[in-house]
């Protein structure tokens, strides 16, 4: 079976987790908030942040394989395709929160405090960077950049699909736009993750973090496309991809793991061997005060997918690869949420502590300092779980949808055949 047709019970399921998911995120603005609403601000920027990177890094990844004439992937690169497209949602989601931060309707980012450009010299010394124009109009370009790429290469595939032939235009044609993509992609996806998410932290800098938080959205997308086929060929489809298939992106989950660990002791290392005070409060600041968080993100994204992919044969097993997949991918998601919330959480209760509330006992209460349990930030909690269900479910529903819009396989790609007998 070539055309996927999405069954109606699925997309009730999708729907019900959406529901869920917006009821999730509507109760985060009320449930342990502060006066600054910053649970449900956070909540909406850690899942637009790991749901858009994971379609950036499938459309990211996609170039690189045209790029470098590979094959392997060409049986499924539809699967990546339907990834890249939900990119104009994060998009939208992301124009709200960058209006919010332009118009003061949140308070995430310490370094839009204008009290604090004032008096404080390092964020002040930043505001060339790190001011609210850049971060909403430089976001909106770079993002319009990016969705403009992923409809072009997507428009392309279907071209070569439908009409391609023995000259193979489409795919020259495709091969110019991937190596346009790539170094404005490489430039682009750092400049956008230090804005989003590093600069929640204001005082702190790192020049590892764009690779860091790359990797780990790699990782997700990995995890994500491996859930995917191993779904469609269990109701059918994609009969062609194979457990060696499965051992490819079985050995990048392996290998991205391990890479991703890497990034981030080095990292770690580097700034706590240096020993100065603006960068290693970073990780002081969440080894104190969010041991289970910092810890744990070890021990998912890198103990234990490293010991079971370390055998062969486990990344040829549906249900081995499967279950790593499922855990990993929320691991990643934590790695997300460790990076977002400590940061804002303090920027909440420096505001406050300074200030900028509106003197309510109950809203300092609410952003008390992290070394006490804060609902929604020292841990996650149900809300934020139910909010990922709600992100998760829109983000498959958008992939299926556009599986169902067109073949699975593109037959007329040129690299077909490597694809099906690459292990032959």
């Amino acid at each position: 079976m070539n055309q996927y047709i999405m069954p109606g019970s699925q997309r009730t399921l999708l729907f019900s987790g959406m529901a869920l998911g917006l009821l999730c995120l509507v109760l985060s603005w009320f449930v342990g908030a502060d006066e600054f609403h910053t649970r449900f601000w956070t909540n909406l920027l850690h899942n637009t942040v790991f749901f858009t990177g994971i379609s950036f890094i499938a459309l990211f990844f996609i170039c690189v394989c045209i790029t470098a004439w590979a094959g392997w992937y060409t049986l499924f690169k539809r699967v990546w395709e339907a990834f890249s497209l939900f990119m104009i949602f994060g998009f939208i989601i992301m124009i709200i929160i960058g209006i919010g931060n332009y118009l003061g309707y949140h308070h995430l980012y310490h370094w839009n405090d204008p009290a604090s450009i004032e008096t404080d010299k390092i964020i002040n010394h930043k505001s060339g960077f790190l001011n609210k124009g850049v971060y909403l109009f430089g976001g909106l370009f770079v993002m319009a950049v990016w969705y403009l790429f992923a409809r072009k290469l997507r428009s392309l595939s279907l071209a070569e699909g439908r009409d391609g032939d023995a000259s193979f235009s489409y795919h020259h044609t495709a091969r110019v736009w991937a190596a346009a993509f790539l170094p404005f992609a490489g430039f682009s996806s750092a400049f956008i993750i230090w804005q989003w998410v590093m600069s929640l932290d204001a005082h702190w800098y790192s020049t590892m973090f764009a690779w860091y938080s790359g990797a780990s959205w790699f990782v997700s997308m990995i995890c994500l496309t491996l859930l995917v086929l191993i779904y469609l060929k269990s109701k059918g489809y994609y009969e062609q991809v194979t457990g060696e298939h499965i051992h490819d992106l079985g050995k990048f989950l392996f290998a991205f793991s391990i890479f991703w660990t890497y990034l981030w002791f080095s990292q770690f290392m580097l700034i706590w061997y240096a020993n100065i005070g603006e960068e290693t409060v970073y990780f002081r600041h969440r080894m104190d005060n969010y041991p289970v968080l910092f810890y744990g993100n070890l021990l998912i994204n890198f103990v234990f997918p490293f010991f079971v992919l370390m055998r062969n044969d486990t990344k040829r097993k549906f249900g081995s690869v499967g279950i790593v997949a499922t855990i990993v991918l929320f691991g990643h998601w934590w790695d997300y949420f460790l990076m977002i919330k400590p940061g804002a959480l303090h920027t909440a209760h420096e505001l406050m502590g300074a200030g900028h509330g509106h003197g309510h006992d109950d809203a300092h209460g609410a952003v008390e300092h992290a070394a006490h349990f804060v609902s929604g930030f020292t841990l996650p909690g149900l809300i934020e779980i139910g909010v990922f269900i709600g992100f998760l479910s829109a983000f498959l529903y958008v992939v299926y949808n556009r599986l169902a819009s067109a073949p699975l396989v593109s037959e007329r790609d040129p690299y077909l055949a490597e694809s099906i007998h690459h292990h032959v």
